[in-house]
């Protein structure tokens, strides 16, 4: 299948046949779990590109998945899915391991676009570690942690501009078009925002902001991050 092999872990039996149903419109090969335990059948039977989590699951909930999952070696690609979008609950889904975080109510498409981003930067030798860190000429940008450095000093960013770097790492050397960088950072409702924020960066770890170096525009698409 075009898309790859996608685990769906969710409770809501009504919205795990929804979305197995949208995604093997739009090429996915689907699987489906109710709860931790059945997931982890599956994970044990089959092989998949990325798993889409519920977080509020009865029993082991998503977040404890996705951290048995890291603390087992497991590096499946993880998206997680939750009701809930406060910005802690965001920080402890991807501190437990996960690649990628959308709240509910979402707008399909965006679960698309999130997926197809997930897979773009998964390694495609999942037994060769991923890098930690990209470099920027003088600066440096660490995945894990989403920080800018310069040295051994940090460069302050602004929450918009934390967000939209860490997108573009997570594809570095790839196109990502505006509509994307838009949904992931929030500014779905202003796409345009994205090029203030680009405007801003460029600003901060470019020699000649004008002839930019690393956060580069790809004409008809976006931007792209390209490291050293």
């Amino acid at each position: 299948m075009e898309g790859g092999h996608v685990l769906v872990v969710d409770d809501d039996r009504r919205l795990r046949d929804l979305l197995a149903k949208y995604l093997t419109e739009n090429g996915y090969l689907v699987v489906t779990a109710a709860e931790a335990g059945e997931a982890r059948r599956h994970l044990a039977a089959l092989a998949f590109d990325v798993m889409v989590l519920d977080v509020m699951m009865p029993g082991e909930d998503g977040i404890a998945l996705t951290r048995a999952l890291r603390a087992e070696g497991n590096r499946l690609p993880i998206l997680l899915l939750t009701a809930r979008g406060e910005v802690n609950d965001r920080i402890r889904g991807l501190e437990a391991g996960a690649d990628d975080y959308l709240s509910k109510p979402f707008e399909p498409r965006e679960l698309l676009l999130r997926l197809a981003s997930i897979l773009r930067r998964a390694p495609r030798d999942q037994g060769e570690a991923a890098p930690s860190t990209l470099r920027l000429g003088a600066f440096t940008w660490d995945l894990a942690r989403a920080e800018l450095r310069r040295g051994d000093q940090p460069v302050h960013l602004t929450q918009a501009e934390r967000d939209l770097l860490a997108v573009l790492a997570e594809a570095a050397g790839q196109g990502v078009s505006r509509d994307e960088l838009a949904a992931r950072t929030g500014s779905a409702a202003n796409p345009r925002a994205v090029d203030v924020q680009v405007t801003r960066l460029r600003k901060k770890i470019e020699d000649d902001p004008r002839l930019p170096r690393y956060l580069q525009t790809v004409r008809g698409t976006g931007y792209m991050l390209r490291p050293d």
